[in-house]
């Protein structure tokens, strides 16, 4: 979807400023908000990509005015919500108000570091040939879904050329509205500067995005 958190070679969004030595968490709130919005995954049924849309569906100003985990926790508390794992008036109060419900599983304490160590591999066999080979020229598709999509705009319309096939991966588009995951070939693709910033100060800049198959076409 097109939105605050789409904010990638934009011009209003200012330079990256690193912080140096910058910490994982600056505050305990922001390691608890990271630790459960994960392990909720598992009683909830959400997978990553309905968690990355729960954090940037909401209104810009919204959006902007919050720090990164605060992000994080308004995206979880929709996902609950939506699920009726808590309800308004909980959150409202900051409470439990209501007999809990029953979920299919946990995570437990004794098995998170297994959890995290695996992680949640997305490459997926391939269900036809891939469309495009290194070297082609390919343009990235103007498209403006209303639902999650990894595509940035900044890339949309604008011509590339595939770098490197990266094999057939979860569909992030269709996993996160709950369709199914469609896997789809995914490629890296590099884009000259001048190609997306004709006033790029630096002729030499080169942009490469991982894109999926379906975000492409040939360029002719």
């Amino acid at each position: 979807m097109d939105g605050a958190h789409d904010m990638g070679g934009v011009p209003w969004s200012g330079p990256v400023k690193p912080e140096p030595n910058e910490p994982v968490f600056h505050a305990e709130w922001e390691r608890r908000a990271f630790a459960i919005t994960l392990a909720m995954a598992m009683p909830g049924g959400w997978n990553i990509d309905m968690s990355r849309f729960a954090r940037e569906n909401r209104p810009a100003a919204d959006y902007l005015g919050m720090s990164y985990y605060e992000i994080w926790l308004a995206g979880l508390q929709k996902l609950l919500l939506e699920r009726h794992l808590v309800e308004a008036d909980e959150v409202a109060a900051g409470h439990l108000l209501h007999p809990g419900k029953a979920v299919p599983k946990i995570l437990t304490a004794a098995d998170v570091a297994a959890v995290l160590h695996r992680g949640g591999p997305t490459e997926r066999g391939p269900v036809a040939p891939a469309l495009f080979k290194v070297g082609d020229p390919v343009r990235a598709k103007d498209i403006h879904p209303p639902t999650h999509t990894r595509l940035p705009r900044y890339v949309r319309g604008h011509i590339g050329r595939i770098e490197a096939v990266r094999g057939v991966h979860v569909f992030p588009d269709s996993n996160a509205n709950g369709t199914g995951e469609d896997p789809q070939w995914l490629y890296t693709v590099s884009f000259s500067g001048a190609e997306l910033w004709p006033d790029a100060p630096d002729p030499m800049l080169e942009v490469t995005v991982d894109a999926f198959e379906p975000y492409l076409e040939p360029a002719r």
